[in-house]
């Protein structure tokens, strides 16, 4: 009865709406307004280093559409959201043209980077850093804790840069798999959830992980192992490898293998060279050596 009556009621404004109507003029003037906003000085700049040269859109603006409303998050900061997109142009992509080239680049790097201001933390105690969607878009959180994390290398690796590697990798293995020998080289050790447990927190190494995260699958692992490589020195690695005793160094070094032989047989990509251009200009970035607000268009 009372929907009855609704429509009744609707029904019956709508008919004193076009009576009304009838007496006047229209307005000329829409209420409808634009959600368009100007370009500011930023907006040009990504246009310029972005768009133009690799199709890519860095979204630094809080948009809901691309947002995961399952977890509390605030709009990236303007300025640190500058810096960002600044050091993931130079550290990450110009990387990958120096070594993969300019053509690798544009084809393969995910078409929207878009970042919010907060991590998305987890009721188990764990917080998503970045996620991948489809091989178009990186999610990258964090954006307000820049200058907090982002002063070291380890920092910048931890919270921003290695995240970028990691969910490109998975990007890559969607266009071409690696071979699948790389799941049964630890095959009946992953932990899936349990990763983040306190025996999946400790002892990984000497299973043949390289990060607590790989113990959760296989696809993890391998994004784990190319991302954890490229964004570590040697002499890190060597260490890890001295800690993880003769079962786990051979289990992890036989992954290394298959992923190394992956990025040179499916991508043309030494992940040596890829290593030394990506600490390098890592380096540039911590040691100021960058200019992380310039916003001229050349």
């Amino acid at each position: 009865m009372k929907k009855y009556i609704l429509y009744s009621m609707l029904l019956a404004l709508s008919v004193s709406s076009l009576t009304s109507c009838s007496e006047d003029s229209l307005d000329d003037h829409s209420i409808i307004k634009s959600s368009q906003t100007e370009d500011n000085a930023f907006d040009k700049w990504l246009t310029a280093n972005y768009i133009n040269p690799y199709n890519i859109r860095f979204e630094y603006r809080y948009d809901d559409n691309e947002t995961d409303m399952d977890y509390f998050n605030v709009p990236a900061d303007y300025d640190k959201a500058v810096k960002l997109a600044h050091i993931v142009k130079y550290a990450c992509i110009e990387a990958y043209d120096a070594v993969g080239g300019v053509a690798f680049t544009r084809n393969y790097f995910p078409k929207l980077l878009y970042t919010t201001g907060e991590f998305e933390y987890r009721n188990n105690g764990t917080m998503i850093l970045g996620t991948a969607e489809g091989g178009r878009k990186i999610f990258l959180a964090g954006t307000n804790k820049l200058d907090t994390y982002g002063s070291t290398r380890d920092g910048l690796n931890e919270y921003y840069l290695k995240t970028i590697h990691h969910e490109f990798t998975h990007i890559l293995n969607q266009t071409k798999d690696y071979s699948p020998s790389f799941q049964f080289i630890t095959g009946s050790s992953y932990l899936l959830d349990d990763w983040s447990s306190d025996e999946g927190k400790s002892g990984y190494l000497t299973r043949g992980f390289i990060t607590a995260y790989s113990q959760y699958s296989p696809t993890e692992d391998f994004a784990e192992m190319l991302s954890t490589y490229l964004t570590n020195p040697q002499s890190k690695w060597d260490s890890w490898m001295t800690s993880a005793g003769t079962e786990g160094a051979s289990l992890i070094g036989q992954k290394l293998e298959v992923v190394r032989n992956y990025m040179k047989d499916s991508w043309h990509i030494d992940i040596d060279k890829l290593r030394d251009e990506i600490l390098k200009r890592e380096d540039d970035v911590v040691k100021g050596k960058v200019d992380l607000t310039d916003l001229t268009v050349k």
